[in-house]
Order: structure tokens, then C-alpha cells, then sequence
């Protein structure tokens, strides 16, 4: 049953006042003097100090919590090429969840280019307004080389949530689910619907958990993906195997794990029925997923199954990854958000799931408990704690390879800051909202 209709998501977006976001001030503007240091001539200051050091900008300006969340339109959600006047309403909900999750500030930049290079250049010139950069709704293949590029040319942290979010969020359900059903990693085959960008990244980090490569069967729209193909990206080739599986159906046969990224219904109940013992299923097609929740565990009952679904255990949801991951980039100034960084991120959302659950999370979810095993293998993402656990862990990875230009000295401390700024935060926030007026 859907949660709301047409008309009221169309009232949300509009009412009171259109979009999502607005600019607010933090600092006091009420006299004289206050307009003097905000403007001319008290913030020539601060101009003078950054044109000695441009490190000064973290100290004098926004840069330090400001995340330009950049999308050029050509592959929103599952709407596909929509271009980037459509795409501004996700990347200013995108915002919003940077916001109220982490206490990071957004612009969204909408940019009217699908040319890689002018893309690459209009991105390269924001570097010194912004502490970080997450690429948004880009198609495949050119996102890769986008993101690859970037990261080689500017000196703060570029991610591609599309590849990346998905691929770490669904790892700590691997780690976790694995430690339920007692199977290991370098043992698992996997089998992998889909080959856009998030199929791919997640194959990666899966592999750089443990799972053997040849044991990963690939399908995109042309279907398996194997080494007498010639028509494949650099990408899909590092996924080639020596096997050719005529069907998905027949490589289903036996696999430990499924992972659909593709599109709604290409599994049948027949194929989770053949999957070996206890397996373990991610069909995160959205809205409807490559089989339903309940048509999988009607068949497999010891399935451990997760969806991009809200309504049904272990959503595998991007919001439970970005906000946290850039919370703990900027903090420490990286450099970059690095592989360490990423498998730091979901080891943390594994242990977390492992926790006792807060009561102010089983209320919203309008349950008595939640506890660690096949149908809680992730955390939820209203859990207030993730602010602590993961980027406290994004930060430390940071540290322990080498790409913070501002380490933290006391970890402790910092883990008791992030708990601090989350509360401290969702009250500010609250009480500002109290003064709209409530659309629902």
C-alpha cells in the first residue's frame, strides 16, 4: 500500500515554500557592526588570512561542512536521462538527508553538460567552495571515468554515491549474514543481476572482503558476461569468466548469494528454490525489486533476504552510508574517500547491527524489538548512533592511510562531539520547522 498519493508528494515539494532547502544564517546580523564584519569592510579580514593560506578556508569560511551534491540528469533513480532541471528535486533531498543525518550542509549543482570533459572541468573549478564532492544520478559508463578523473585531479573527497552507497550499505549486510549462516566469504558464488555502476562497485568491494572473482557470474541486458564476449566495458571485463552460463536461471543453481541491481521480476521463485542452503538474497531493483520479499521466503525460508524497500527487513538504503562517510572525510579533511575508508564504513553499520536498538528506533518502526539475525542484519536508518560508529570509523581509516591534511588526537573525544553535534543538531532543526506551518 503506498504511503502517499501523487497529489500530496507534489504538495510536499511545493507548499509554503517550493523545494526542500534554504540558506539561513549562522552568524548575527542585527547591528552595525555585525553587518560590517559580515560584509565590507570587516570581511576583508578573513580574505587576507585565506590569501596567505588557503588552508585558512576551513577556518573562516563553510568550506569545511559544505558538500556540493552534483548531477548532470542523465540517470535519475529509475527514471533514467530525465536531464538536470528534473533531477534538481532528488539532489535537494539528497540535502536534506546530508542535513538531518549528519549535519552536513549541501548547494546541489544541476549542470546542463554530458560531455565527460566539460563535466570534469565545471566540477574541477567548484574545488574551492566545497569540502567534498558527491556525484549523483550520472550514467554508467561515463561515471566511472568521471569519478576516477576527479579524484586524480582535486585535493577533496569525490564520491559517486550511485556506485559506492549501495556497495558499502550491502556489504555490512554480507558481513553480517555470512556470520549468521556460517559460510565464507572466499567460498560464497555469487550471482550478480544487473552491470550499471552500483553492480559493479559492489562486485569490487565484495571481493575486497574476500569473495574469489571467479566465482562471480555477471549478467547485464545482453546476459552473462564472459571472456568470449567482445562487446564489453573495461569494467564488465574484470567480471569475465572462463564459464558461460547460458541463462540466470541457470547460474542461480547452487549460488550462495544473490545480488540484483537491475530490474523488477527477473527472478522467479523456481530460481531462490535451486540456490544452495541458506542463502543470501539482495534484490535491489526499486520500487519492486527482481522478487518480492514474501515470494522468496515462501520458497527458501532460510533465505536471509534484503531489499531497497522500507516495508520489509534489511533495507538496503544509501541514507545508512553518505551522510556519515562525508561526515567523517570533512572532519579529518581528507583528501579522499579511499577503499579503507569505504570497507572502515561498513564493518562499522555490521557492528552497529549487533547493538542493542535504542527504543526511539522501535518506536518509529512501530515494533517491540529488533535484534541481530536474518531479519535485522543492518542497522535502521533513523538510529541516531550511526553518526558516532561510522564516521568516527570513515575518520580513523582516513588517519591510518595517510590522506587527512587535519588528524584527530583523541578519538574518544571525537566519537563524544559527533553524538553531541547529532543532538544538538536535530533540535536546532526541530525547532525551526516548528515555525512553518505543517503541510501533513
Amino acid at each position: 500500500m503506498a504511503l502517499f498519493t501523487k497529489e500530496e508528494a507534489l504538495q510536499y515539494h511545493s507548499t509554503v515554500r517550493p523545494g526542500k532547502l534554504e540558506v539561513v544564517p549562522v552568524k548575527p546580523y542585527h547591528t552595525q557592526k555585525h553587518l560590517s564584519m559580515a560584509y565590507s569592510p570587516g570581511v576583508a579580514e578573513s580574505c587576507l588570512e585565506i590569501a596567505r593560506d588557503p588552508e585558512a578556508s576551513y577556518t573562516y569560511t563553510g568550506r569545511g561542512n559544505l558538500v556540493a551534491v552534483v548531477s548532470n540528469g542523465t540517470a535519475v533513480l529509475g527514471l533514467g536521462n530525465i536531464g538536470p532541471y528534473a533531477a534538481k528535486p532528488v539532489m535537494e533531498g539528497k540535502g536534506l538527508l546530508f542535513k538531518i543525518f549528519a549535519d552536513v550542509d549541501v548547494y546541489d549543482i544541476n549542470v546542463a553538460e554530458t560531455d565527460p570533459d566539460r563535466f570534469c572541468a565545471i566540477v574541477r573549478a567548484l574545488e574551492p567552495t566545497f569540502g567534498g564532492i558527491n556525484l549523483e544520478d550520472i550514467k554508467a559508463p561515463e561515471c566511472f571515468a568521471i569519478e576516477e578523473r576527479l579524484k586524480a585531479e582535486m585535493q577533496i573527497p569525490v564520491f559517486h554515491d550511485d556506485q559506492h552507497g549501495t556497495a558499502i550499505i550491502s556489504a555490512a549486510a554480507l558481513l553480517n549474514a555470512v556470520e549468521i549462516n556460517g559460510k565464507r566469504l572466499e567460498d560464497l558464488r555469487l550471482v550478480v543481476s544487473g552491470a550499471g555502476a552500483a553492480a559493479i562497485s559492489c562486485t569490487r568491494l565484495y571481493v575486497a572482503l574476500g569473495i574469489d572473482p571467479a566465482n562471480v557470474a555477471m549478467f547485464d541486458s545482453r546476459g552473462h558476461i564472459h571472456k568470449g564476449r567482445t562487446d564489453l566495458s573495461p569494467e564488465k571485463r574484470l567480471f569475465a569468466t572462463d564459464t558461460a552460463f547460458a541463462s540466470l536461471a541457470e547460474a542461480m543453481r547452487g549460488a550462495d548469494v544473490f545480488l540484483g541491481l537491475s530490474k523488477a521480476g527477473v527472478v522467479t521463485p523456481d530460481m531462490v528454490a535451486s540456490m544452495a542452503k541458506d542463502p543470501i538474497i539482495f534484490a535491489c531493483a526499486n520500487p519492486v525489486p527482481e522478487i518480492g520479499y514474501r515470494e522468496a521466503k515462501a520458497v527458501r525460508p532460510d533465505a536471509i533476504m534484503g531489499t531497497g524497500r522500507s516495508d520489509f527487513p534489511n533495507q538496503i538504503n544509501n541514507v545508512l552510508g553518505f551522510p556519515f562517510i562525508f561526515r567523517g572525510a570533512l572532519d579529518v579533511r581528507a583528501t579522499t574517500i579511499n577503499e579503507s575508508m569505504k570497507l572502515a564504513a561498513a564493518r562499522a553499520l555490521a557492528a552497529l547491527a549487533k547493538m542493542p536498538v535504542p527504543e526511539y528506533v522501535l518506536a518509529a518502526y512501530g515494533v517491540d524489538k529488533l535484534t541481530f539475525g536474518p531479519d535485522y542484519i543492518i542497522p535502521k536508518p533513523v538510529d541516531l548512533r550511526l553518526m558516532e560508529f561510522e564516521s568516527a570509523a570513515v575518520a580513523q581509516a582516513a588517519m591510518d592511510t595517510g590522506v587527512t591534511r587535519a588528524p584527530i588526537a583523541d578519538m574518544a573525544a571525537y566519537r563524544a562531539q559527533l553524538r553531541e553535534r547529532i543532538t544538538a543538531s536535530r533540535a536546532r532543526l526541530d525547532a525551526f520547522m516548528r515555525s512553518y506551518p505543517q503541510i501533513f
